[in-house]
């Protein structure tokens, strides 16, 4: 090995899988074996595929001590031990991130709208560009779901509609919607656009993104998700895993005056999500698609208002 590569950091990550109800469980017992973070893949292809969660560690844990922390966090948790299925240990060298996004991602063309990272260069273009900052909150426009709902603002987002942008990682939709409304002529005393994620660190990147985007005085970000309190809007964006819309299903359908845009959703289940409108009355959901994956546009009876 050479002497550049022994002196870059090494982590071992501890991945665990598992049902989908031991994931808080699990996260409790990487925390009391002192992990210095967690991680919880949810992006499964079944709702009752197994989850993924991963413990990151400075050291390699005893696995005595592994199993008997585990065993009594599902105890705690009053779950079975049958519903952990594997554990692996993988190791992970620290890696010149920058670098390889520089090397590897380039401008993504999606409809009017164009997402490139801060360092290129593209030439005099009328359409919207978003510029987004490499990181770990998702949302960098080269996935299909976000050029899904970024196809969608383009169609159903109109001068003077407000927005909520539920879920908003990097704030990309926020973004796109408030650029395209100020290419309307909208200000935003005519509109507004209120942004939510759980994540304290995807919100303080949103607002970085946004500020890098000259919107970052048009949009309102806080931590947290949406609850009957939350102000409806014209235009409400949903982009997260059908795991999460479903609960949230109820109130996305109230807070949405006009549009509800929803993706983060597998092809394969595009029945649990169009029965689940129909079970509310709902039975015209335009299904846009793209590779694996598809977004949901709703339209509400004040559409026409």
């Amino acid at each position: 090995m050479s002497s550049v590569q022994s002196e870059k950091k090494v982590w071992h990550a501890l991945e665990i899988s598992a049902a989908a109800e031991t994931a808080e469980a699990l996260e409790f017992a990487f925390n009391e074996l002192d992990s210095i973070g967690t991680e919880i893949n949810h992006l499964r292809r079944r709702t009752n595929d197994d989850v993924v969660v991963i413990g990151y560690f400075t050291e390699k844990v005893d696995a005595s001590r592994i199993d008997s922390v585990v065993a009594d966090a599902l105890t705690i948790y009053k779950l079975k031990p049958g519903t952990v299925r594997k554990k692996v240990w993988s190791t992970i060298v620290e890696t010149d991130w920058l670098l390889e996004w520089k090397q590897h991602w380039k401008p993504t063309f999606i409809g009017n709208f164009i997402v490139s990272p801060p360092w290129e260069t593209l030439a005099e273009t009328t359409k919207h560009v978003i510029l987004i900052e490499p990181n770990m909150a998702f949302g960098t426009g080269t996935h299909e779901t976000t050029q899904l709902c970024l196809a969608a603002i383009e169609k159903h987002l109109k001068p003077g509609f407000s927005v909520l942008d539920v879920g908003t990682g990097t704030g990309i939709l926020s973004i796109g919607a408030a650029l395209q409304l100020r290419s309307h002529g909208t200000s935003t005393e005519q509109s507004s656009i209120l942004a939510c994620d759980a994540d304290p660190g995807s919100i303080d990147i949103a607002r970085e993104n946004a500020i890098l985007n000259n919107v970052g005085k048009d949009i309102e970000f806080f931590v947290g998700s949406i609850n009957e309190e939350t102000p409806a809007a014209d235009l409400v964006l949903a982009n997260l895993t059908i795991d999460v819309i479903l609960p949230l299903l109820e109130v996305l359908v109230a807070k949405a005056k006009r549009t509800l845009i929803m993706s983060g959703i597998l092809a394969e289940q595009e029945n649990e999500i169009v029965t689940a409108l129909a079970s509310r009355g709902i039975d015209d959901a335009e299904i846009a698609s793209s590779g694996e994956w598809i977004s949901v546009a709703v339209q509400m009876s004040a559409a026409d208002a």
